[in-house]
């Protein structure tokens, strides 16, 4: 399975809750505590690039104006892989940094 970004990894659990762009960036510079801010071209680079990743997947909106988008079920596939993975890296070190 793929390696995701930092940015990535916020975006899907951004959307884990539907949601529009601006709010996507919202939720990830919120989920970040800040380190992580997107301008909007950036933001939706990485849309399209999910789109057809298929990690997420349009919805229906009642604005026409305003694309939401949602984590797709392959989307949480590769969201729980990179936690899993990030939690492997995280024991690894507490016990090689607690031998020291």
């Amino acid at each position: 399975m793929r390696q995701i970004t930092e940015t990535v990894y916020y975006i899907l659990l951004a959307l884990l809750q539907p949601a529009h762009g601006y709010l996507i960036m919202q939720k990830v510079e919120e989920l970040s505590n800040g380190e992580v801010r997107m301008a909007a071209g950036t933001l939706y680079g990485a849309i399209e690039n999910l789109l057809k990743l298929r990690f997420i997947q349009p919805v229906q909106s009642v604005d026409s104006r305003r694309k939401i988008y949602v984590i797709s079920d392959e989307g949480k596939k590769v969201l729980h892989h990179d936690f899993e993975r990030m939690n492997h890296m995280l024991e690894i070190t507490k016990n090689v940094l607690g031998q020291e």
